[in-house]
């Protein structure tokens, strides 16, 4: 029987393009079909769910609502949710998570990235890759699975200088 997992995308680096005619990097088209195509995905149901395609500095006291509350519905019905996320705002959505959840019915697990999928040093893939991974095996709870690592929420935070999420205590 294969794992039932949501995927729930809402924009940030991990999905941003590089736009020719503007010389910018954007969120305009996602990017996770093309890396999911990528993987060997035995084992598990993969449903899409393209929320919104935003930078996630852009995002409102709404946008992490609705996130929340989307992943909340969604873990009901699912073996598991990932969030594809922006990394700046990422641990504002996973601490709302917790605010809507509670303990959620299955695991949520945000992941992003720091560089694009589309660079050639990126860590998207990766990223995402462990979010699968994770997702099968972690208890109910919402969680952050990036650079070899996954952290609980509540009272996980962005450490800017060193590029990737740590727990505060």
């Amino acid at each position: 029987m294969k794992k039932r997992i949501a995927l729930i995308s809402t924009g940030g680096t991990i999905e941003k393009t590089y736009d020719e005619l503007s010389g910018v990097l954007a969120n305009k088209v996602s990017v996770l079909d093309v890396m999911l195509a990528s993987l060997e995905l035995r084992g598990v149901q993969i449903e899409r769910i393209a929320l919104m395609n935003k930078d996630s500095l852009e995002m409102t006291a709404e946008d992490h609502t609705l996130i929340a509350e989307t992943a909340a519905r969604v873990a009901k019905d699912h073996d598991g949710v990932i969030v594809a996320h922006g990394t700046d705002r990422l641990a504002v959505s996973g601490e709302r998570i917790c605010e809507v959840a509670g303990v959620p019915a299955s695991p949520i697990v945000l992941t992003g990235a720091m560089r694009p999928y589309e660079l050639r040093a990126t860590d998207a893939l990766q990223n995402l890759t462990e979010a699968l991974l994770a997702v099968q095996l972690l208890p109910p709870g919402v969680y952050v699975a990036m650079h070899d690592q996954v952290l609980q929420f509540p009272g996980v935070t962005k450490d800017r200088s060193a590029g990737t999420f740590v727990k505060v205590t």
